[in-house]
């Protein structure tokens, strides 16, 4: 009898996330800020090797390894990074996972509930980055998220009152802002090293689309690019974003219209060969896309050049 997938294990509150890493009950039942300077915590007491978090998780983590190297030359700095995980995302037991040295922040969506940044903090992709797309920080960046931190964890354990939640959520909210500032001039210092993955993304989708693999397989999807450059989807769209103004699925739209107007100006391919070919199930899918980045439909694109 094949043995059954064993389930991710879903940590629904905080004070049960906490309880079973030895951590003390959170001051609050929906935020938690948790500075653990030794970087030893308890194992999650779960017989499952993966689980959920109902909650957002951001770690600062001042001792990251593997500083970036392209060349000759370090793009990163080494002044610690931040992680980010958003509600429900599949992690695990590993070191990596558990290392909170420096400190992590964990907050409940149900916390920011009436206010904008219950809708905004979906906005952020960092969320959904995997683990080697950490922010890495320079030294003023390290100050700015710790002074931010520490701003947060005097606040909860500051007496309550009818402003806490107010502005507690400002200083999450400036957190998150600096963050996504901090991660575009990453995008920047990477300049050298992502332009060569563009290049490469280049060389796939025209690979793709100069076999038979688009006619076998279909249009390639955003996913498969990033597994083939060993990136997360979001990282790779935003990464391309700050070089070209255009995402990933954007890149897949302009070879797609690169390659049909190639095969419709220099053959005698039918319009639903063409589509065919580039990996359309259905011709009308082709031409409605094609007459939507082009302004004209295929048929009419071809009999221009007769």
């Amino acid at each position: 009898m094949k043995k059954e997938t064993e389930a991710p294990y879903k940590f629904e509150s905080l004070s049960e996330f906490q309880r079973v890493l030895g951590l003390p009950k959170p001051v609050h039942p929906l935020i938690s800020l948790v500075y653990n300077t030794d970087g030893k915590l308890t194992s999650p007491d779960i017989t499952c090797k993966q689980f959920t978090l109902s909650f957002y998780k951001i770690s600062y983590k001042p001792n990251l390894k593997g500083k970036f190297k392209y060349g000759q030359h370090y793009y990163d700095f080494d002044e610690g990074g931040l992680f980010f995980l958003a509600p429900n995302q599949l992690t695990g037991t590993s070191e990596q996972n558990l290392d909170f040295s420096g400190f992590t922040l964990f907050v409940h969506p149900d916390l920011l509930l009436n206010y904008p940044l219950a809708k905004k903090i979906r906005q952020y992709d960092f969320f959904s980055y995997s683990a080697n797309e950490v922010l890495h920080l320079s030294d003023q960046e390290k100050v700015t998220i710790l002074a931010i931190a520490k701003l947060i964890d005097v606040e909860l354990n500051s007496r309550i009152d009818a402003l806490s939640q107010d502005v507690i959520i400002s200083q999450i909210e400036l957190l998150l802002t600096y963050a996504d500032r901090f991660y575009k001039r990453q995008f920047l210092t990477r300049k050298a090293v992502n332009h060569d993955l563009l290049q490469k993304l280049e060389d796939i989708l025209d690979e793709y689309f100069n076999t038979d693999v688009s006619f076998n397989q279909g249009i390639p999807s955003v996913q498969l690019l990033a597994d083939r450059l060993h990136l997360s989807p979001h990282y790779l769209s935003d990464m391309l974003r700050s070089l070209t103004g255009l995402n990933a699925q954007q890149h897949i739209h302009l070879k797609l219209i690169d390659k049909a107007k190639e095969k419709l100006s220099t053959t005698n391919l039918s319009i639903s060969e063409v589509a065919y070919q580039l990996g359309f199930e259905h011709p009308q899918s082709f031409s409605t896309l094609f007459k939507t980045k082009t302004k004209q439909s295929p048929l009419k694109f071809r009999q221009s050049f007769n």
